[in-house]
């Protein structure tokens, strides 16, 4: 089935018989000078029938209402009709977005930048009940005076009793003294934060308080070394040590069990380690391990992904899986059998995402212990995750369950693994089973022992805690912790705050929704009984411009009916394109809600406005029909056929008033027919000069082009005074024009015969140069400058100097010699020739040239600088300190020498007269030199280069050694075995920027760049030396080799071990309240 067309659904037709119909309806106004109801039907297009369906509004037609509001499903990108999803976004955020879902779910904390190290372990401790319990327990004076402590309150008070979804961090993040844009390690921020609270809670008189980090957090243990010949411990074997985490080894473990096997694991002292025993008195044979004495309550296990690479020199994070049960019993991992179960519960996991060590993302996942939930921490964004630690039924690349292991009540029993099939494994025990989880991101494991030795049912902890209500602490809920009174006062301030905001918020955007539903309903009923059938009355005429903005906008002004009135206070017909017809239920519905002026009936048409537009209709015909029978007129003038001709007037304006477009009346380049035909004595032009060809035209046509000028530029209206067939032509400018012509047709012989005597000079020849023949030195900018100059087309250049003002320039004032280095020579198809060179410099011409030139442009033979080319054999000896000579430039290696040297082997030199001064020239070349290497974020070119060679184009490029008359073959001038790039450098830029420019642009790691320039290779041991020191200057080529030795690696890691460098991170958390005092121990 074809789809219907609707291309030209929307096209405006031609005029055909309804614009016949408005002429003639306008000849018929303009002769009776009486307007009918039928004209105004006809000129108002009141008869047009009422549009629906178009996509737009048209113009010509005032009954058509389409377009002006979107279809009923459609919106605007702005007003009225936009999308209500983006009004509500311009109400601004919603506060009811970031209410807490329940009570019963936790809040997050917002990332400042790279804060979420710390986000997911305030997280955990704020999720140990036990914990916010002795925090919120401490007095009111000593949170006055410990700020941390005071800000911890408040955070863990907010999370546990605010509103909000998530909570800032920022006051606790300022008064730790962080810094929010560099990532720290977890770990570390977790030792230094239980050791800073130790300090801070120690002024506390609450026992609750005062011990909440030691009883929760720290065990002991000792390093017990045993002599293998008495079997002795060693002295410092009894000594306890504290430790508030342990650290364990991943790389190549697979589970938790496998790492604390390897943390307690026997270590053998022999040979060069053996231990000196005070009873033996000797050095023998010995074990070393670590004997866990006591566990705490929470027992924090460190897992060290994090690697030095010694190769490298760098750090690297170890991603392999490593698997952690449910349930952890350590029981058998104590040396004696305790009397208590310690059998502990997983509680949190920390989550470190990312590959990059000094880089990443921190999430928890920590258990809920009132409902056995498990949740998701990732800064702001908390979800819930049901039973299981990394959600239910979780299959993802790096966090899984993957299986069930039993619980051993006794550490001497025999464990037999079998395998079922489905990638669990099981052991036979008679305890219950267990669920193990896997994880390729795992960094911190936070376990709860299930029944301590220190706390009673009821969660209180027995130790000097008191079972009486601490006087100013207030309960929350019934399983939370009870907060301060000022923390629960002040939370209870910002809670109404927060939810009266978001009632005013609510109760605004339904206002604001309602409005705009009522305000669409409107417009749509009103635009619907808008429309008037054709020719019937009456009817109420309205702006479009103003029915639009109403359309349009939410809140519309009154009627504005005042851009649609003529001066005589009705409705001209020149407006049209800009009213509509509007019904009178339309009209009354909206004049009574919003008023305005003027109201514009049907019977407001302006019958003056008709008259004078009847006359300028008519008017226009007339004008266009009386120019369109004179362009013929025109034609044949310009081809000739006409020859009754009275005045003259310009050609080529004549040509352009032929071109263009008939219009209504004349327009301005309809002036100045005759004023490139003026000269400037108000006299005939003559026709030779340059714009001043002229036509002869009647006196009828002159008559309407003057009438045309006149009306558009009466002060001069043709350029200048008329000019009749019988004008003369101005001598003084025919006078003027000959010697012109005759000074030129002067000039052209000269040029010509310049180039007839310097033909090779002229045509850039190259020529052969002989021994022993006398030649002379030119500066090559003054070739140059006349090569232009006599070349022809013949355009007004600039002259060149005079030959003696050159040659003078050459010669230094101080030693009257030479200021310029001779060129260079090179023998080419066993001739010797001057090297072409596009950084200027002198050029060898003849004798004869020189004569000529001394004759053509005021010069002095005597004064001229001469070369002499030399042959001299070397057992002469002669170039020894020469400052006046110039050896021969080979033009290759391997190049022989063509010429007649059978007597044997010798040298071609270049001597000049006068001298080469070789101190000014010295002192010249040190300026230049010194302004080469002062440049700033100019370009180089850097081309790099596939092989092991380089191709001989580009190191001829490079080393600007391109001869301009030397033919180029395709080869040499494709570089498909290269690719080039622009770079902005400066004389201080370091050579290692460069190479890491060069790698960011092409891929090649710095340690395999091999630099050229030239045939020069840039190897400086010193990569902080600067492109200066190397000699590299602006708009040089380089030339970059790739040797491919070392591995390819990405540009992201070397940046980034550059910013670590310069942000000094190896500090970690130097500079802040946590490194004050640092007394906690890491075992």
């Amino acid at each position: 089935m074809s789809r219907p067309t609707t291309r030209s659904k929307n096209k405006r037709q031609k005029q055909g018989d309804d614009g016949v119909c408005t002429n003639e309806t306008w000849r018929k106004i303009h002769e009776t000078g009486v307007v009918t109801e039928d004209d105004v039907n006809q000129l108002y297009m009141i008869w047009k029938p009422v549009c629906s369906g178009c996509r737009v509004n048209t113009k010509d037609n005032p009954n058509c209402f389409c377009g002006l509001v979107p279809p009923p499903n459609g919106s605007r990108k702005s007003g009225l009709w936009e999308k209500m999803s983006d009004f509500v976004e311009s109400l601004g955020p919603d506060p009811n977005n970031d209410l807490r879902d329940s009570a019963d779910s936790p809040a997050g904390l917002t990332n400042l930048g790279a804060t979420c190290y710390a986000n997911g372990i305030l997280q955990c401790l704020y999720m140990n009940k036990l914990f916010r319990e002795g925090i919120f327990s401490a007095e009111p004076d000593v949170l006055r005076q410990q700020p941390v402590l005071d800000q911890l309150a408040r955070l863990f008070a907010q999370l546990q009793a605010s509103k909000m979804a998530y909570i800032d961090s920022s006051p606790f993040v300022k008064t730790l003294e962080l810094d929010n844009g560099v990532q720290q390690d977890s770990h570390e921020f977790l030792t230094l934060l239980l050791s800073l609270l130790e300090r801070c809670l120690s002024h506390s008189k609450v026992p609750k308080a005062r011990t909440v980090v030691q009883d929760l957090f720290r065990g002991s243990v000792s390093h017990v070394t045993t002599c293998s010949q008495c079997g002795r411990d060693s002295e410092a074997s009894s000594k306890m040590e504290d430790f508030y985490e342990l650290e364990l080894n991943v790389k190549g473990l697979k589970s938790l069990d496998e790492s604390l096997d390897d943390y307690l694991a026997v270590e053998e002292l022999h040979g060069d380690n053996q231990y000196f025993c005070d009873s033996c008195n000797t050095r023998v044979d010995a074990t070393r391990s670590i004997k866990l004495c006591t566990l705490p309550d929470v027992l924090n296990f460190q897992l060290k992904r994090c690697v030095f690479l010694p190769k490298t020199t760098t750090k690297k994070k170890i991603t392999s899986a490593f698997s952690f049960p449910a349930q952890l019993d350590m029981q058998h991992r104590l040396p004696e059998l305790s009397q208590f179960d310690l059998v502990y519960d997983l509680s949190a996991v920390l989550i470190h995402k990312g590959t990059g060590v000094n880089s990443g993302h921190y999430i928890a996942h920590i258990k809920d212990k009132n409902t056995g939930q498990w949740w998701e921490f990732d800064d702001e964004h908390v979800t819930n995750l049901g039973n299981h630690p990394f959600g239910e039924g979780s299959s993802s690349s790096t966090t899984k369950s993957i299986a069930i292991d039993a619980i051993h009540s006794d550490c001497s029993e025999a464990r037999i693994a079998e395998s079922n099939g489905n990638g669990f494994h099981t052991t036979h025990s008679q305890s219950s089973l267990i669920e193990t989880f896997s994880s390729c991101d795992a960094y911190m494991l936070m376990y709860h022992l299930r029944h301590t030795k220190g706390i009673k049912e009821n969660g209180g902890i027995v130790c000097g805690a008191s079972h009486k209500e601490i006087e100013g602490v207030v309960a929350t809920a019934q399983d939370d912790a009870s907060l301060p009174s000022h923390l629960y006062d002040e939370i209870c301030n910002v809670n109404a705050s927060y939810l009266d905001a978001c009632q005013q918020y609510s109760h605004r955007k339904e206002l604001e929704l309602s409005r705009i539903t009522d305000r669409r309903h409107e417009v749509r009923s009103i635009l619907a009984e808008a429309p008037v059938p054709p020719l019937e009355r009456p009817f109420y005429w309205i702006s479009s411009d103003w029915l639009r903005q109403w359309a349009d906008n939410i809140i519309p002004t009154s009627i504005d009916n005042t851009s649609i009135q003529c001066s005589h206070g009705k409705v001209p017909v020149s407006k049209v394109p800009s009213i509509k017809r509007l019904s009178v239920k339309a009209w009354d519905k909206l004049f009574s809600k919003y008023g305005g002026i003027p109201t514009l009936s049907h019977d407001d048409h302006c019958r003056d406005c008709l008259i004078c537009g009847a006359q300028t209709v008519v008017s226009a015909d007339t004008y266009r029909g009386r120019r369109e029978s004179l362009k013929s007129l025109a034609r044949d003038i310009l081809d000739g056929n006409c020859l009754d001709g009275k005045y003259f007037i310009s050609r080529p304006w004549l040509q352009q008033w032929w071109k263009r477009k008939v219009l209504d009346a004349p327009s301005e380049a309809d002036a100045g027919l005759t004023a490139a035909i003026n000269c400037p004595h108000g006299l005939l032009m003559p026709e030779q000069a340059p714009g001043a060809k002229r036509v002869l035209i009647p006196e009828t046509f002159w008559l309407f082009l003057y009438e045309d000028a006149i009306s558009v530029k009466p002060d001069d209206p043709v350029g200048g005074p008329a000019l009749p067939s019988d004008s003369l032509e101005c001598s003084q400018c025919t006078v003027e024009l000959s010697q012109a012509a005759c000074l030129e047709d002067s000039l052209r012989v000269v040029k010509q015969k310049q180039r007839q005597n310097h033909e090779k000079l002229f045509q850039a020849k190259s020529m052969p140069l002989s021994v022993n023949c006398k030649y002379f030195l030119v500066a090559s900018s003054w070739i140059s400058k006349w090569r232009n100059y006599i070349s022809p087309p013949f355009k007004n250049l600039d002259k060149p100097e005079t030959l003696d003002g050159v040659i003078d320039s050459l010669i230094c004032e101080k030693h009257s010699r030479l200021i310029e280095r001779p060129p260079e020579l090179v023998f080419r198809r066993g001739a010797i020739i001057q090297r072409e060179s596009s950084a200027g410099g002198l050029t060898i011409i003849s004798e004869n040239d020189w004569i000529c030139f001394c004759e053509e442009w005021g010069g002095s033979e005597t004064k001229g600088i001469s070369a002499t080319i030399d042959y001299i054999n070397d057992s002469d000896n002669l170039l020894t300190g020469s400052c006046d000579e110039m050896l021969i430039c080979e033009d290759q290696s391997h190049t022989e020498d063509k010429m007649n040297n059978e007597n044997g082997t010798g040298q071609i030199l270049i001597k000049t007269c006068p001298e080469v001064c070789e101190s000014c020239i010295g002192e010249k070349e040190s300026c230049e030199l010194m302004h080469k290497l002062n440049y700033c974020n100019e370009d180089i070119c850097v081309i790099l280069v596939r092989g092991k060679e380089v191709p001989k184009s580009i190191l001829e490029a490079s080393k600007g050694l391109v001869e301009t008359d030397r033919r180029i073959s395709k080869r040499s001038r494709k570089t498909k075995n290269g690719s080039s790039v622009s770079l902005k450098v400066s004389a201080s830029t370091s050579l290692y920027q460069l190479k890491m420019m060069i790698w960011e642009s092409f891929g090649v790691v710095k340690e395999n760049q091999i630099l050229h320039k030239g045939d020069r290779i840039i190897d400086m041991d010193d990569e902080c030396a600067t492109l200066a020191d190397a000699n590299i200057f602006a708009r040089d080529q380089i030339i970059v080799r790739d040797s491919e030795i070392h591995e390819n690696r990405d540009i992201a890691d070397e940046l980034c071990c550059d910013k670590m460098d310069v942000q000094h991170t190896e500090e970690g958390f130097r500079g802040t309240l946590l490194t004050a005092n640092i007394s906690s121990q890491v075992v």
